[in-house]
């Protein structure tokens, strides 16, 4: 037996909920991924999970051994990276976890440029919801944080600041008319997260702090489109159905192009700054280390909005 394939195929179970899903990760037949996990606990004479028809959890063993698995994993991991920290081409799999739509609009159309300067590196993307916290499982972990300091066991590089604007479709703003002030909003067809009950405009200062400036606050009335689906407010949005609150991030090609045009270019709703996270080692990865530094130089690595620099719409900054 390989007891460090089997160990990983073990944390691999957990970490995808499934042994479905662990093959899939590692390439592998369920059923060779359940032997691997069968041979390990017969190795060790303990069961470390408990399988049902719904779902998998672990023993109590299962739970201290998993705990001590990963840290031998990670030194492991640690080793290899030190002894291939000499070679000039950074090679392997990389799991990064992002926020849906910042994969979608952000990473995907950079991929390509990361490929060609590092060919011999495979990703694998996870986006299955908002990103509360920098998760251990995966190498890379791409944090959306707004107005709140970073906390964590983890070490995080900068990638840029965003802006959530107000967005419409020319031709809506055409038929409707385009505010001047964010009290006309309520002759307006909005479209925003189904859990707003308020939103707040700030014209004035920027900073990982508290906004300062001026701020107006409206009670929302029910939107036209309330959803949780970031992508379904732009599409709406592109299609005319109203003004919608988008991050730059997702924004900026439409604004470039012309198919959405920014309202209230004086107003943003919030800021959040993005930030690449990797759990904390002594020796990172060389192919950890490209991705970081290859995402920070294709945002800038600032405290600024590179995307709405980019589509000649910048908030102006008032005093």
């Amino acid at each position: 037996m390989d007891r460090l394939h089997s160990m990983r195929a073990f944390v691999r179970v957990i970490d995808a909920g499934s042994f479905a899903g662990a093959a899939r990760e590692m390439n592998q037949s369920p059923a060779v991924v359940t032997r691997l996990v069968a041979d390990l606990e017969e190795h060790l004479g303990a069961r470390l999970i408990n399988r049902t028809t719904r779902r998998l959890a672990l023993t109590d063993i299962g739970e201290a051994y998993l705990e001590r698995t990963r840290a031998i994993l990670t030194e492991v991991e640690e080793a290899e990276a030190l002894a291939s920290s000499a070679t000039s081409e950074p090679r392997g799999h990389l799991r990064v976890l992002a926020p849906p739509a910042f994969a979608v609009h952000q990473l995907a159309k950079h991929l390509p440029a990361f490929h060609e300067q590092y060919p011999k590196v495979t990703i694998e993307l996870a986006a299955p919801g908002p990103v509360e916290g920098m998760d251990e499982a995966f190498d890379v972990t791409i944090l959306s944080v707004a107005r709140r300091p970073l906390d964590g066991d983890f070490v995080a590089r900068r990638l840029a600041r965003s802006e959530v604007i107000a967005c419409a479709a020319p031709a809506y703003l055409d038929r409707r008319g385009r505010p001047q002030h964010p009290g006309e909003l309520s002759g307006h067809d909005a479209m925003l997260p189904s859990f707003l009950r308020e939103v707040s405009f700030v014209r004035g200062l920027f900073g990982d702090d508290e906004p300062g400036g001026e701020t107006v606050s409206i009670a929302t009335a029910r939107p036209l489109l309330g959803t949780t689906h970031i992508d379904m407010l732009y599409a709406a949005a592109l299609h005319g159905l109203g003004i919608a609150g988008l991050p730059s991030f997702v924004a900026e090609d439409a604004l470039r192009e012309g198919a959405l045009e920014r309202v209230l270019p004086e107003w943003r709703l919030f800021d959040a700054t993005l930030y690449a996270a990797m759990p904390t080692r002594k020796h990172v990865p060389a192919r950890t280390r490209v991705f970081v530094d290859f995402l920070v130089k294709a945002f800038g690595g600032e405290d600024r909005d590179p995307w709405l620099i980019a589509a000649g719409c910048e908030t102006a900054k008032r005093q």
